[in-house]
């Protein structure tokens, strides 16, 4: 009888064993990878390139230099690119996605300013471009930095967050009061000012941003396993 009283508990064991594992798989399971994520991820890439294209191909072909088209072109980029940010992060999940909706906010929030004060003049300019890409670059770059071991597309963030700060960086050097005669016989040129340098810093800026965009996008949509990038994005679920 004492052996059939001690034998008894292992039955109960065994179903607490059995009770548990649906449970502890459907928590896995809930973390399991997207693999189509890499899928469409490279659109966003390629959606982001469209704003800044625009505002290069505006600068390019524009004679007006002003500070009023500045604050036209940068309005109109920030608040395209951060609807962009904040739709295209659905597509991410955990941290990233988080980051990418405050960017995108934060970016709405400048082109809004930047649109109001289109009188305002070349300082208000000056202070908004510094401003906007300095915090924007910051929060690009903190994405890819802490993403950086658990998905490949963290190098694009990582890039293009250091680019917006070391554009904010250089446009601080800019003296307000900057102006250059320029000479050129048979020919009237108009004087190189502040203005004009800081509007083609910034066509110049996104244009660079706008190309890097489109063949990270492109070299995302035809890596051979696209798959992949979907899962290590949404391993941040796990780590954020």
């Amino acid at each position: 009888m004492s052996s059939i009283s001690r034998s008894s508990p292992a039955p109960d064991n065994q179903l607490l064993r059995t009770a548990r594992a649906p449970k502890l798989a459907r928590v896995s399971n809930s973390s399991a990878p997207d693999g189509t994520l890499g899928d469409r991820y490279w659109v966003l890439l390629i959606a982001r390139a469209i704003p800044a294209a625009i505002l290069t191909l505006v600068i390019t072909f524009s004679q007006d230099h002003s500070a009023s088209l500045g604050h036209i072109g940068l309005g109109a980029f920030a608040v395209l690119t951060g609807a962009i940010l904040v739709i295209g992060a659905r597509m991410l999940r955990g941290m990233p996605r988080t980051l990418f909706v405050v960017q995108g906010t934060v970016t709405a929030v400048g082109g809004v300013v930047a649109l109001a004060t289109i009188g305002a003049g070349l300082p208000v300019l000056l202070f908004l471009v510094s401003a906007l890409f300095a915090a924007t670059g910051v929060l690009e770059l903190v994405t890819g930095l802490r993403s950086r071991r658990s998905t490949p597309v963290a190098c694009d963030w990582i890039v293009v967050g250091g680019l917006g700060m070391l554009f904010a960086i250089a446009v601080l050097f800019i003296p307000v009061d900057y102006s250059q005669a320029i000479t050129i016989p048979d020919k009237v040129v108009p004087n190189l000012t502040a203005s004009t340098i800081l509007v083609g810093a910034l066509g110049a800026y996104a244009a660079l941003v706008a190309v890097y965009l489109v063949i990270a996008g492109l070299s995302l949509k035809w890596d051979k396993h696209p798959a992949g990038v979907g899962t290590s994005i949404d391993s941040n679920v796990g780590t954020a």
